[in-house]
């Protein structure tokens, strides 16, 4: 988006904001104006800011209180995914379509890789 983005201003405002808009709201940093910053950023680009809205919903997938309240969410978030118009958000749209079994399938079986996720990326002398 910022090789797209139309200007010279717009696309230095966008330069630098990808781990903004990764990190979780609550923690940017207000002695760097990453708050600022990224504000700038999604009122330059459309698309972006509803890239940016549409990420931080689709966290709200693991706190649905069931299952059948979490297909119900999944399904309306792909839905509003793919009415978007940004070709990105589609196509990750589709892979969630592709995933959605596997995604629900949380809810009756509530375990995390994430122990196994931080083996793999120690160096193999630390194993």
């Amino acid at each position: 988006m910022q090789r797209e983005a139309e200007g010279p201003l717009a696309r230095k405002v966008l330069k630098g904001t990808r781990w903004l808009l990764l990190k979780h709201p609550e923690n940017l940093d207000p002695k760097r104006k990453e708050r600022q910053r990224l504000e700038e950023a999604l009122a330059l680009n459309k698309p972006l800011a509803m890239a940016y809205c549409l990420k931080d919903d689709l966290r709200q997938l693991w706190e649905q209180p069931d299952r059948d309240q979490a297909e119900h969410f999944l399904d309306d978030w792909i839905a509003r995914a793919c009415s978007s118009g940004v070709r990105m958000l589609q196509q990750f749209a589709q892979t969630l379509v592709h995933h959605r079994r596997g995604l629900l399938n949380w809810y009756d079986c509530p375990i995390s890789t994430a122990a196994l996720e931080g083996t793999n990326t120690r160096p193999p002398h630390r194993r």
